[in-house]
């Protein structure tokens, strides 16, 4: 039990450490509150009269992890939100489906050995591919974009979790329309706060990626529009 107490406390704060370094911490954020809290669940577990069945930590970390593996490929693949939570659902889900598989290892036949292995294997490699997609390739530019855009209608604007050092994140060598996006964000943002020096580096910037007529007139309304309410209020 103790092994498993560590595993959730210990993931908790890992993935608590990492969420301060993404776009959307909200998201891991809270998978780490989850994790926490199941590993209070089954610390006080231990001190409960009646003992806590052998399998139930594997089985909470199977039901865990594969829950946040679905959900953190979906943040990652699809809504580009969150890197964070599906390589350490993972871990949790590789965890806990082998910790069961090997409790029914010497009752099994050898077709079920062999299929037990085989899942065992897939559920390796799926973590080794979310661990190299989350960690290793990190978060995608488009990601600091969409959140550089939320801290502008939020009115942050500076600081380590403002606007401008979103969009300084936000750059990608195969998509250089976001590094246009970005440029033209920044020009928006310094021109707004009178800084005319930042504004003109990121117009040199934006001109080498196709100037103005690069970047969509919407976004550039968008951004405009944000600015505009946090001179308003």
């Amino acid at each position: 039990m103790m092994f498993w107490i560590v595993l959730f406390l210990g993931l908790g704060l890992v993935v608590l450490y990492y969420s301060r370094h993404q776009p959307f911490p909200e998201i891991s954020g809270r998978f780490a509150l989850l994790l926490l809290v199941a590993g209070g669940m089954l610390w006080l577990s231990t001190t409960a009269p009646r003992e806590t069945g052998e399998s139930v930590p594997a089985v909470v970390a199977t039901v865990v992890g594969g829950a946040a593996v679905v959900i953190g490929v979906i943040q990652m693949s699809m809504l580009k939100n969150d890197v964070i939570v599906a390589p350490f659902g993972g871990v949790l889900l590789c965890m806990g489906a082998i910790s069961l598989m090997v409790e029914r290892w010497a009752g099994m036949e050898q077709t079920e050995q062999i299929g037990s292995f085989a899942i065992a294997s897939l559920l390796v490699m799926l973590e080794i591919y979310l661990a190299f997609r989350g960690l290793v390739i990190g978060v995608q530019g488009i990601s600091w974009s969409k959140s550089g855009l939320r801290q502008v209608r939020r009115g942050l604007i500076h600081g380590p979790n403002g606007a401008i050092s979103h969009f300084e994140r936000s750059w990608d060598m195969e998509n250089p329309w976001i590094d246009a996006m970005s440029h033209t964000a920044l020009i928006l943002i310094h021109r707004h706060a009178g800084d005319s020096e930042a504004e003109a580096e990121h117009v040199v910037e934006l001109e080498k990626v196709g100037g103005w007529e690069s970047v969509d007139q919407s976004w550039i309304e968008t951004i405009e529009e944000a600015l505009g309410q946090i001179r308003a209020a």
